[in-house]
């Protein structure tokens, strides 16, 4: 279904958006099948964590502790509903109209609506704007994969629990969702292709699959799956080669998780007769600084804009740049540099910026200086946890007033750290900068202010002292 909503303008210029809508509630992807529910989620594995800590912290917790994902699972999509609600209800206070149709453009101002009883709406406005988002791919190669699998928009509306699960994939979705469910005492196995977390810096990359292993996740490296199988018993049998080898194996599992990345809903929409450019390898839409696409009055922005970070602030921000100047009051265009993110693994990563490898890339290796520290987070200390993941990477040009390109943190609260030094990268913050920082003790993030070994100089980055 497409979901339609209308603004009205004090200059009376009425603009049309339209994304795609789901059998759930108004939010989109971030509310009913991503941020809202993994983080929630997360949480729950790491409460689990928690209660581990808590008798070396003097708790006395007598008896078995358990796990039930039915209830979990029943607070989580409440809140999720909720959040539908409001959503409905801030659109009406905003008086927005809201249509719940499938929609498929007809011209540049022209859209043709259908509601599920085949009722047929025909709507006009001088812009319209896409915002349709993308939906979890599943591998048609291999068979069985979607009869048998599930992709995340289905674990997190799961009533019952996945039991013994593959993942397949390694991207921040595969990772988060392989983490809390680990977490949650699920028997959990991802299996690569090639490199996990594609895109993010790799050592932080390979220090995030190092603690996810060694806290109870098993990887199957360089393997790619063949079939899928559901035996007598009820239980999917997953056949896979081993490309390094060649040789084949196979295994059973409750749950199939197929985490292979994301497809742009932009295949119904017509665009095709309109004449709107779309890369035809991603299937996602050509936009221009001012997310306008090769037609007039057409715009897009969000996931299926290419080359746009897939994440939802950074769509909710360029959305509201672009209503402001399609509604005349601002010039202003998003800024698509220093994109903040986290991956909420069990060791949280967060980072702003460039990677090494694409600041070395773009700079050369002589060209880039990196301060680097491994630390151990003071909540760790008592609980006896292991912090030999815990890392503090600062990206900086070598030269001038080393300015900082990227900065990379793995440990507890990744994302509260990350935020507020992601205002001081996008301020054009320095090395210098944030060695005069004072920092606030004890915390994890006054570790960064405190980073002052390069790697080039070959020393210890080991944190020691308070």
């Amino acid at each position: 279904m497409v979901q339609m909503f209308f603004y009205k303008h004090t200059s009376h210029q009425r603009q049309m958006i339209f994304r795609t809508g789901t059998k759930w509630g108004l939010g989109g992807t971030c509310v009913n099948v991503g941020c809202i529910p993994k983080k929630l989620m997360h949480q729950a594995a790491l409460l689990g964590t928690a209660l581990q800590d808590a008798r070396k912290y003097g708790w006395k917790i007598s008896g078995e502790v358990s796990h039930d994902w039915c209830q979990m699972a029943e607070s989580v999509q409440n809140h999720v509903r909720s959040l539908n609600w409001g959503h409905r209800v801030q659109l009406q206070d905003k008086k927005v109209k809201y249509l719940n149709l499938k929609g498929r453009l007809v011209d540049e101002h022209t859209v043709k609506g259908q509601s599920r009883t085949g009722k047929e709406t025909v709507l006009t406005a001088k812009n319209v704007v896409i915002a349709t988002g993308g939906r979890p791919k599943y591998p048609a190669h291999v068979p069985g994969a979607v009869e048998h699998g599930i992709t995340s928009d289905d674990l997190f509306w799961l009533k019952q629990s996945p039991g013994k699960t593959l993942v397949v994939g390694a991207s921040y979705v595969a990772l988060e969702c392989a983490g809390f469910l680990t977490g949650l005492g699920l028997d959990t196995t991802v299996m690569v292709c090639s490199v996990a977390l594609r895109g993010f810096d790799q050592q932080m990359s390979g220090l995030v699959t190092d603690y996810m292993e060694s806290h109870g996740t098993e990887f199957v490296w360089k393997c790619v799956p063949e079939r899928v199988e559901r035996l007598t018993s009820g239980v999917l049998r997953v056949t896979w080669t081993d490309s390094q080898t060649g040789r084949e194996h196979k295994d059973t599992y409750d749950s199939v998780l197929w985490a292979v990345g994301r497809a742009p809903e932009t295949t119904a929409l017509g665009l095709d007769q309109l004449g709107v450019k779309v890369n035809q390898e991603t299937g996602k839409i050509i936009v221009g600084a001012d997310e306008s696409t090769s037609v007039p009055n057409i715009y897009a922005f969000g996931d299926i804009g290419e080359s746009r970070p897939e994440l939802t602030p950074t769509a909710i921000k360029a959305g509201k740049l672009l209503a402001r100047r399609l509604a005349g009051q601002s010039q202003q265009l998003m800024d698509y540099d220093n994109v903040p993110t986290t991956v909420f693994t069990p060791l949280e990563y967060g980072c702003v910026g460039l990677s090494e490898e694409e600041a070395e890339r773009r700079l050369g290796k002589d060209g880039v200086e990196v301060y680097h520290a491994f630390y151990r987070p003071l909540e760790f200390t008592v609980a006896e946890r292991d912090a030999s993941q815990c890392y503090i990477k600062v990206v900086c040009e070598r030269g001038g007033d080393q300015k900082i390109l990227g900065l990379h943190f793995t440990g507890p609260n990744a994302g509260e750290v990350t935020q507020g030094f992601a205002m001081a990268v996008q301020c054009g913050g320095t090395y210098p900068h944030l060695l005069q920082t004072v920092g606030i003790h004890p915390t994890c993030a006054e570790e960064v202010v405190k980073v002052n070994i390069t790697k080039r100089s070959g020393l210890e980055p080991t944190v020691t002292g308070c």
